[in-house]
């Protein structure tokens, strides 16, 4: 082959769709995996795209569901990594749960028989090769140590975020605005000159013992010891606060100070929780200061007994494992290139993104952006008002800063999509209720991803009877 190969780094989910991508595009690649040459914690055998925590990719309903819609628009694109899933496919109800052992042989035999495709079984320490001119990183959350040291050094980053405790975020349309209300502390403007750039949820002081009782009874997450993070004051989670004392909450990320109650002006809070906006569309906002590591069932339930959060929607719930991601606004551009050595792309979990499919999606734009740029093609990311659009603009410019460690990974959700209005009659006329409106308005963001997707790709779009 007198073409040069793109190396892709890591066989993980994310790498294996990259170098699928890349060769199905007609272009060489070189995948390095060091497994078995060097083993890690948490994988049990050598074979590509080993699931190593759960065997569900979640729910596979693209018009009801976005982790569905991104299932639709992967297949659309011809992913390696659906195509697996589909054919070791599992009893789950609507979710798409896999025989974990099939699929990971099957991306490792389908990888194996590709002509273009060369499998190098060696750790890649510190930073690949400089004669390697086109490599895409996708070693995942458990990078070696020598990797993460050499990608400090190249962008100057103080430290890899390490996010030990990451708190909730919740849908905006799902906050009872008739008991929240929009104030920033002392109607303090920030940087951006708004002046209620919070949202804030009122406790009365019966209200307030009650969650603290229901904090500490909650039962939380254990963690293998691979997985340990040691706490730090500055993102403690708020149970582990709550056991240092019932009032430490309320004197910390739920102080009522400086605010009124827009609702009842007269009456002052016992204490507030404060959600800050999470994207640019200002249809994700966070729980100030409430990381956790409560179980997820105990953290629905709890939550909700904030005011104004009883019916939440919850894009992310809080939690505590160890994780290695890049800084990716600030380092990557729109086709994730390291800005300070573009010869370097990075994929999968390692750019802030969670979950399996997530990470095979960057995977998968990775692959598709390095495989046009060797074969001397340009390629603009995918519209925002898809699933693989929205996933990488929020990796790569999406997220609103808010402070050092203030990006935080994230999974596909509708929060992360331009919104839609729902419709408010049917074709007879009649006016809809809210769970319809939810409904119809989840079709039609569908419906609009899968037709922008076809657009982009250059092909006709699939039909709906086929996404589903």
């Amino acid at each position: 082959m007198s073409m040069r190969p793109v190396h892709v780094v890591g066989g993980g989910l994310a790498g294996s769709e990259a170098a699928w991508q890349i060769a199905s595009a007609g272009a060489p690649v070189v995948l390095h995996e060091m497994r078995p040459v060097r083993g890690t914690d948490a994988h049990q055998t050598d074979r590509l795209a080993e699931l190593v925590c759960s065997n569900s990719f979640r729910a596979d309903d693209w018009a009801g569901n976005a982790v569905g819609l991104l299932h639709a628009e992967m297949r659309a694109l011809g992913s390696l990594i659906m195509s697996a899933g589909d054919a070791h496919q599992v009893p789950a109800g609507g979710a798409l749960a896999v025989d974990r052992d099939g699929f990971a042989q099957a991306v490792t035999d389908r990888l194996e028989a590709h002509p273009l495709v060369t499998i190098v079984r060696e750790e890649v320490a510190g930073l690949p090769p400089a004669d390697w001119d086109s490599v895409i990183v996708a070693t995942g959350p458990l990078t070696s140590p020598a990797l993460s040291d050499a990608i400090l050094d190249l962008t100057g980053e103080g430290q890899l975020s390490f996010f030990d405790a990451i708190a909730p975020i919740v849908n905006f349309d799902s906050i009872d605005m008739d008991i929240a209300w929009r104030q920033s502390r002392y109607d303090k403007a920030g940087p951006g000159g708004d002046a209620a750039a919070y949202i804030n949820c009122p406790m009365d002081q019966t209200q307030y013992e009650a969650f603290i009782d229901a904090l500490l009874a909650g039962p939380k997450s254990e963690f293998k010891d691979w997985e340990h993070v040691p706490y730090f004051d500055g993102c403690l989670p708020i149970e582990v606060m709550a056991e240092r004392g019932r009032e430490t909450l309320r004197h910390g990320p739920m102080k009522p100070v400086g605010l009124t109650n827009a609702h009842r002006p007269d009456e002052k809070p016992y204490a507030v929780v404060q959600l800050r906006q999470d994207n640019a569309l200002g249809t994700l906002w966070n729980m100030v200061g409430f990381q956790t590591k409560l179980k997820h069932g105990a953290q629905t339930e709890i939550f909700r007994m904030i005011p104004g959060l009883g019916k939440a929607v919850f894009a992310r719930l809080g939690g505590l494992h160890r994780n290695t991601f890049i800084n990716s606004p600030r380092l990557l551009d729109g086709s994730l290139r390291l800005k300070a050595q573009p010869r370097l792309r990075f994929a999968g979990q390692v750019t802030g993104v969670e979950g399996y499919v997530e990470s095979a999606a960057v995977g998968l734009l990775a692959g598709r952006f390095a495989a046009a740029e060797r074969l001397g093609r340009t390629l603009a990311p995918p519209p925002p008002t898809t699933a693989l659009g929205a996933l990488v603009g929020h990796i790569t410019g999406g997220h609103l800063e808010g402070g050092p460690g203030s990006f935080q990974p994230m999974n596909i959700n509708y929060g992360l999509l331009p919104p839609m209005a729902p419709p408010k009659r049917d074709a007879d006329g009649r006016r809809l209720g809210a769970k319809e409106k939810t409904r119809l308005k989840k079709r039609a963001v569908g419906e609009r991803a899968l037709a922008d997707l076809a657009a982009w790709a250059g092909h006709p779009a699939p039909t709906l009877a086929a996404a589903e």
